[in-house]
This record gives structure tokens, C-alpha cells and sequence, in this order.
């Protein structure tokens, strides 16, 4: 895709990511309606309704992309491009009332005979993660800078475990937590502090503006880290995700690349 067309796309998924982030502050109060709950999650009506937003903005204006999102597939999720949606990133935040939650969209492209960032042979060319609760917009075009409302970001330069700020996720499944437990509490007597925050793509934009130092999570999903991930590197940070079994599930160290080394995956 061209630069001209990569900065349009870029300016679509901006105000598809805002038009949801009014919705949600709208509803923020609101009673909630659950289409399903499990142990671990909750999917809302809403989750439904945003990305049904989303792909329509998205459609208008580039009608040949799919689009991969958490709330379904339009189109072909192997095609030469294709969006990746979390339209409510941190439902369960949301849902009880926490506003820690945000809009998320990605777009990706075969990497053709290069190197790709995923396994199934994709680079995130644009990333957009916009927090409607703080007002907060972090953008990137890959190979240049990650921003945060407009202005540059990087990542911290700590270098000493002992110092870092550490957000670790817990997925979803019984063999996530037990595999993600041993290593929460090890890491956590060799921190300055752990964060558990519920939301990957915040977890990631954090790491990219300094304000965390690593984040960590085992079976997360690409529509939660393909904008965040790319925003990280566009602030001068590593992201290594590596995929498992699941569909488009991943496990994934995050950092600001001078502890990356100190880090394991659970």
C-alpha cells in the first residue's frame, strides 16, 4: 500500500476509533447488556454494535480490505490487507465501570518475501489506539514515530529490573493462569512494581510513552496487540510475539527493549 494511502487509512481509523470512544463514554453509566459471560470474560452487546460501527467506516472507505476482528471476519482474513479490530478493548473494565478501556485498530499486509512481525506472514503498517475515558489518541505509521495526541513517544530507558514498572495479564484459559502464575510470583520480588490493568492495548501504548517498562502476556489475541505492538516499536521499544495453537492467539514479551532480555514468557 502507498504512503498517501497508508496516511488516509491512518485518518479513517482515527475517526472509527473516535465515533466508537464517544459511544463508549456515552454508555460509560449506562446499565450494560451481556450477550455472554464466562468465568474470565464478558462480551457485550456493545462489543457487537462498535465494531458493526467500525467496519462500516472502515468499508466505506476502503471496500476491498477485510477486516479480523475480536467481534468477527468480513472478507478474507488471509487477503493482501486486511484491518484488526478490538472495538472495546478491557470489557470487563468496562462493564463494572472502570475507565480503563480503549478502541483499538490495526491495518496489516502481506510481508511478501520479507520479514514479517507474525507467523502468518503479516506487517502492521498502522496503529491506532484511542482511550475515550483520558482523551488519549496514540497513532503510528510503521518506520516513523509513535505519537500520543499528536506528539512524539518513546520509551523508557531503565535498565535495571529492580526499577521497572511491569504490567502481566492473565489470560483466559485455566492453562494460561496455572502457566502465568509461578512466573507472577517470581517476577514480582525482583520488580519495583507489577500492574494488572485489564486492558493489552493500554498495557502496550504505556510501554510505548514510558509510563510502563515491559508488559507481558501468555494466549493473547492479535486484534488486542497489533495496533499497541506497533506503536511500542514506533517508540523505539521491542515486541516479540510468538504464536501458539489458538487462532491468531499469541504469547508476547513487551518492553522498552533494554529488559527484554531480563524477561521470559510464563
Amino acid at each position: 500500500m502507498k504512503a498517501t494511502e497508508q496516511r488516509r487509512a491512518l485518518k479513517c481509523a482515527i475517526e472509527a476509533s473516535r465515533t466508537v470512544g464517544s459511544l463508549l463514554r456515552k454508555n460509560q453509566f449506562s446499565a450494560k447488556k451481556v450477550d455472554s459471560s464466562t468465568q474470565h470474560d464478558i462480551k457485550l452487546a456493545l462489543d457487537v454494535r462498535s465494531q458493526r460501527i467500525i467496519e462500516k467506516q472502515l468499508r466505506q472507505a476502503f471496500p476491498g480490505v477485510a477486516i479480523l476482528g475480536e467481534e468477527g471476519i468480513s472478507g478474507d482474513p488471509q487477503a493482501p490487507q486486511r484491518w484488526v479490530v478490538d472495538p472495546i478493548d478491557g470489557t470487563v473494565n468496562f462493564t463494572y465501570g472502570i475507565p480503563h478501556a480503549c478502541v483499538s485498530i490495526a491495518l496489516q499486509e502481506k510481508a511478501g518475501a520479507g520479514r514479517a512481525d507474525y507467523e502468518d506472514g503479516y506487517n502492521t503498517l498502522l496503529g491506532v489506539v484511542y482511550d475515550p475515558f483520558c482523551d488519549e489518541l496514540w497513532t503510528a505509521l510503521r518506520g516513523e514515530k509513535a505519537r500520543l495526541n499528536n506528539r512524539p513517544i518513546q520509551v523508557s530507558s531503565r535498565r535495571k529490573l529492580t526499577e521497572a514498572i511491569v504490567s502481566i495479564g492473565f489470560a483466559k484459559t485455566h492453562e494460561n493462569l496455572e502457566a502465568t502464575l509461578p512466573y507472577f510470583l517470581e517476577l514480582v520480588h525482583n520488580v519495583r512494581k507489577i500492574r494488572i490493568m485489564g486492558s493489552a492495548a493500554l498495557a502496550l501504548t504505556y510501554v510505548a510513552s514510558g509510563r510502563f517498562d515491559a508488559y507481558i502476556e501468555r494466549g493473547i489475541r492479535l486484534w488486542d496487540i497489533a495496533a499497541g505492538g506497533l506503536i511500542l516499536q514506533c517508540a523505539g521499544g521491542r515486541f516479540s510475539p510468538e504464536e501458539i495453537s489458538e487462532d491468531y492467539a499469541y504469547c508476547m514479551i513487551s518492553s522498552n527493549k533494554a529488559l527484554h532480555r531480563q524477561l521470559r514468557i510464563p
